[in-house]
C-alpha cells in the first residue's frame, strides 16, 4: 500500500502549497571519501534551524553516486533522524532516479524512512515515448507522492510539452513541481499544462531556474483557459544554490512571498544580486563542472564540511571559481549567512 499526500502529518501539505524554501542536500565526506555522518547531520540541523521548510535527499547536490557506493539508504537516514529533532515536521523529499524499478525501489526505501514525496528526474527517459514517461511516473505515484522535476536539457534533463505536463498533473498524487528548465518558455509550459489539468490548487510550484530565483518567486504568472485568466505563482524554491547561505536565502524566500501589489526595485533588483552569486557556486563559467564543489567550499570555509571531497575525484573546483565565490560574498554580504552559522556551528556539530 502506498502512501497518498492525503496521509501526511496535518498541516504539511498546506505548509508545501504556501511555499517554502528547500535546499538540495551536499554529502560530507572524510579525506577518505566515506560519508561522515557527524557533519551529514550538522547539515540537516543548519538547514533546519536556518529556516528551511525541508530537506531534498538524494538529489544531484547529494551526487548521484551514492547508489553504486551503498549511501543512499544511510544519507537519507541521516537527515531522517534530524528532522525527528524538530519540534515541527520538516517536508522530506527524496531523490529516485532511473528506470520504473530503480525508482520504485528508491521510493520505497524513502517511504520507510519517514519521506514525504521523491522529486522524480526523468533524465533516464530521453529517447522515450511520453506515453511511457507518463506510464512511469504513474507507478513510482503508486508508492509515493511525487515532486515533479524539470531539469534543464543542457545537464541531462529530458525536453518536456505542456501536453506532457498536462498529463503529468492529472496523476492525483503529484504534489508539486521543480521547473528548473532555465528557459521561460519551457517554465511557462509547466504552468500551462498544471491550468489545463485544473490541478493549481494541489500542485505547489517550486523554482529550480538558478538563473531566476528571485523572479520566479515575484512574477504573477497570469493565464487565459478556456475564456478565463487565472494567476499562478511560483510558491518557493528546491535549489542547491539553497544549499550555501541558507538562512539569507530563507529570508529571500520569505520576503518575496510577501509582496501585495507592486514589488519593490530593490526586490527586483535583488534577482541579478543572487543570480550573479550563484554563477559562482555553480560554475556557469565552466559549463556547471564545479557546481558541487563550488558547493562544498562554501560549506568548508563556515567549518560545516571538512572539505570540498567529491564521490568522484574529478570533481572539484574549477581554475579561478574560488576567486569568483570569494569575490560575490564581498559584493552581497547581506546575501551570506557566515554569523549565523559561527554561533551556531559547535551546536550542529555536537
Amino acid at each position: 500500500m502506498g502512501l497518498r499526500w492525503q496521509d501526511w502529518p496535518e498541516g504539511l501539505g498546506a505548509r508545501l502549497r504556501a511555499g517554502c524554501a528547500i535546499p538540495a542536500h551536499p554529502l560530507a565526506l572524510t579525506a577518505a571519501r566515506a560519508l561522515d555522518p557527524r557533519r551529514q547531520k550538522a547539515l540537516s540541523r543548519y538547514y533546519l534551524d536556518a529556516g528551511s521548510g525541508g530537506l531534498a535527499v538524494g538529489v544531484h547536490t547529494t551526487q548521484f553516486a551514492i547508489r553504486e557506493t551503498g549511501l543512499f539508504e544511510p544519507v537519507l537516514r541521516v537527515a531522517a533522524e534530524a528532522a525527528a529533532e524538530q519540534a515541527r515536521q520538516p517536508i522530506l523529499v527524496a531523490g529516485a532516479i532511473g528506470r520504473t524499478a530503480q525508482a520504485v525501489a528508491e521510493a520505497q526505501v524513502a517511504r520507510g524512512l519517514g519521506y514525504h514525496a521523491v522529486l522524480l528526474s526523468l533524465a533516464a527517459w530521453k529517447g522515450a515515448s511520453e506515453d511511457e514517461m507518463i506510464a512511469h511516473c504513474a507507478a513510482v505515484a503508486a508508492e509515493m507522492p511525487i515532486f515533479g522535476f524539470y531539469l534543464q536539457p543542457a545537464v541531462g534533463g529530458v525536453k518536456l510539452s505542456a501536453a506532457f505536463w498536462r498529463r503529468f498533473a492529472a496523476i492525483d498524487n503529484v504534489v508539486a513541481i521543480k521547473i528548473a528548465p532555465f528557459n521561460r518558455y519551457a517554465t511557462l509550459d509547466v504552468l500551462r499544462g498544471v491550468l489545463e489539468a485544473g490541478a493549481q490548487d494541489r500542485i505547489a510550484l517550486y523554482t529550480g531556474n538558478d538563473d531566476h530565483i528571485v523572479a520566479d518567486l515575484l512574477t504573477p504568472f497570469s493565464l487565459v483557459h478556456r475564456g478565463q485568466p487565472t494567476t499562478l505563482r511560483i510558491v518557493g524554491g528546491l535549489l542547491g544554490h539553497w544549499s550555501v547561505w541558507t538562512r539569507a536565502a530563507v529570508h529571500v524566500q520569505a520576503r518575496c512571498a510577501t509582496v501585495q501589489g507592486d514589488i519593490p526595485a530593490d526586490l527586483l533588483a535583488l534577482d541579478a544580486a543572487v543570480t550573479e552569486m550563484n554563477a559562482a557556486v555553480f560554475d556557469v563559467a565552466h559549463d556547471f563542472h564545479g557546481v558541487i564543489a563550488g558547493c562544498h567550499e562554501i560549506l568548508r570555509r563556515q567549518g560545516l564540511l571538512e572539505g570540498t571531497w567529491c564521490l568522484d575525484e574529478h570533481e572539484a573546483l574549477s581554475p579561478g571559481q574560488a576567486d569568483l565565490l570569494t569575490a560575490v560574498a564581498e559584493r552581497y554580504p547581506h546575501l551570506t549567512d557566515d554569523g549565523f552559522v559561527r554561533e551556531n556551528l559547535h551546536r550542529w556539530l555536537s
